[in-house]
């Protein structure tokens, strides 16, 4: 017998070479800066209390449980906390039909549909629900405005796992309008009591535009009895507003499928930032954006721990940057109690470490 032999190369991958960056007078030599190299440090940052507690739900289940520990979605958006979590035996899925029958699953801090909290029934999962109480607040509203027929306009992008989430309570009454774009074309039954809600992570300044055109469209338009952009994402945009204006370069540490994250850099270029940009990690900055830039300010997402954003200061005080002023807007004081599935088995081990939140975020005093 034969054997055929393909004449045909193999392509064979080449190993990632570390990256080697221009020295910091190489970098001055291309641009020279004028002025004083600092950094302005946005504060509020970082871990947000539900996002916080959404992590603490993964570790404590892999503690008290053991892995593997399956969570639908990425428990919150962020590379490092993901990465972080599957090393320590958590399994990501995308769906419930990915995991074995009777299994532990964790629900993503983003929410999910009641289809989804179904689907794992019928498979016989046991589910920690780690989704934010602030989405959950979001979730409840929509089940009462259907109930009291209410048509509901829902501003959010489409796709995104908290919208899918919010969508799904009552689908059959509610309409997603993803930006003020949308509005003109916009068309819902005449005569029905309508009432906006909006996806927690959007850019504060879009969403209360897009509420405007709504209500010159539709006078009639409701209010929701509070403001649905939970506290950490105003708080953060407020504090990236402040720095804006004053850097020529904002980095915000962050992942490019965390809306708030990306809200962050938007947000920092309408308020007169020169440059910005979203970065997961410090090795992912260009030296080259410091050509000509005296002053940098950093923030991060809620979705972010501080140890990211250390790194980032580390490598800015190597190329110049090491005078840092913190940019203080606000204090951040929220606590969010761990999901209820969990209190019990952490109670019944002697952990009481049942009442967590905004680690990683230094809180002024």
């Amino acid at each position: 017998m034969s054997t055929h032999v393909s004449s045909k190369p193999v392509s064979m991958p080449m190993p990632s070479m570390p990256r080697v960056r221009r020295s910091r007078e190489e970098v001055e030599a291309a641009a020279p800066v004028h002025g004083e190299k600092k950094v302005l440090l946005a504060a509020p940052r970082g871990y947000c209390a539900g996002v916080d507690r959404a992590v603490i739900a993964v570790e404590k289940a892999l503690e008290h449980y053991g892995p593997p520990i399956y969570v639908r979605k990425q428990i919150v958006h962020n590379r490092h906390v993901v990465e972080t979590l599957e090393e320590r035996g958590a399994i990501f899925v995308e769906e419930t039909d990915e995991v074995p029958e009777g299994s532990l699953l964790v629900f993503s801090a983003h929410g999910v549909s009641p289809a989804v909290v179904q689907s794992a029934k019928d498979r016989d999962l046991e589910t920690i629900d780690a989704t934010c109480p602030l989405v959950t607040k979001v979730h409840r509203e929509a089940v009462r405005f259907a109930k009291n027929g209410y048509r509901i306009l829902l501003i959010g992008h489409e796709g995104h796992e908290e919208v899918e989430g919010t969508y799904g309570e009552a689908p059959e009454v509610t309409t997603i309008v993803n930006g003020p774009e949308e509005v003109a074309d916009l068309v819902v039954p005449e005569h029905e009591k309508l009432i906006w809600l909006s996806q927690t992570t959007l850019s504060v300044d879009e969403t209360l535009e897009t509420v405007r055109l709504l209500r010159e469209r539709f006078p009639h338009l409701e209010n929701p009895p509070s403001d649905d952009i939970c506290y950490a994402t105003s708080n953060r945009q407020h504090a990236i507003k402040k720095v804006a204006p004053q850097a020529d370069l904002v980095l915000v540490v962050g992942s490019t499928n965390s809306s708030n994250s990306v809200r962050l850099v938007e947000v920092a270029l309408e308020y007169g930032a020169k440059n910005a940009k979203l970065v997961d990690f410090a090795r992912e900055v260009d030296e080259a954006w410091f050509e000509g830039v005296a002053t940098v300010g950093v923030s991060s997402g809620a979705s972010v721990p501080e140890v990211l954003v250390q790194e980032v200061l580390r490598l800015l005080a190597d190329y110049g940057y090491g005078e840092i002023e913190e940019i203080v807007t606000a204090e951040e004081d929220i606590i969010f109690s761990l999901p209820k599935e969990l209190r019990p088995i952490l109670r019944a081990h002697g952990d009481e470490s049942r009442a967590l939140g905004g680690r990683g975020t230094k809180t002024p005093k």
